[in-house]
């Protein structure tokens, strides 16, 4: 992931799920030009320094596209 993507997902009021290195995470804070601070969603006191290129954006179907199939 880019560090622009990484502070807008980081800005944006909507939830938008980030995975690192197929491990759901909290994307909390951008630092330096290739890390950010994060914590995996189910140890959320686990907080970490990682590198942003192993960030991945979860692309999801728009909430009422989940609800309504037809």
């Amino acid at each position: 992931m880019d560090r622009q993507r990484a502070e807008e997902i980081i800005g944006t009021p909507h939830m938008v799920q980030v995975n690192y290195r197929g491990i759901p995470v909290y994307l909390q804070d951008v630092n330096g030009q290739e890390t950010a601070t994060v914590f995996p969603l189910d140890e959320m006191d686990h907080e970490q320094q990682v590198d942003l290129e192993g960030l991945e954006e979860i692309k999801t179907k728009p909430i009422d596209e989940q609800f309504h199939p037809f």
